[in-house]
């Protein structure tokens, strides 16, 4: 086993486990808001970590870059959907039009 190999396999079993947990506490938590905290370990930390392990698989070249790029519109992505759909549902409790 090569030292790329030992690394891609950490980074994916971590990235693993935070989709996991993430997955257990959303089956667990109740209510909205619980439940898009719970998300936030998978989308922030999850999938970035399973696209690295892709990446440092793959090894250098454009097709780890794309791959590196996809991780990152998840980080950001995830966190900028569940600011939208927090603020969606408090304006939804609260009566608010928009």
């Amino acid at each position: 086993m090569t030292a790329g190999h030992a690394t891609a396999l950490a980074l994916l079993w971590t990235g693993v486990a935070f989709v996991l947990l993430s997955a257990l506490a959303l089956v667990r938590l109740r209510g909205t808001p619980m439940r898009l905290h719970a998300l936030a370990p998978a989308t922030c930390a999850g999938l970035p970590l399973i696209a690295a392990a892709v990446a440092v698989d793959q090894g250098p070249g454009r097709a780890a870059a794309r791959t590196l790029f996809i991780g990152l519109l998840f980080a950001v992505g995830g966190t900028v959907t569940t600011i939208a759909v927090g603020r969606a549902v408090r304006q939804s409790e609260n009566g608010e039009d928009g």
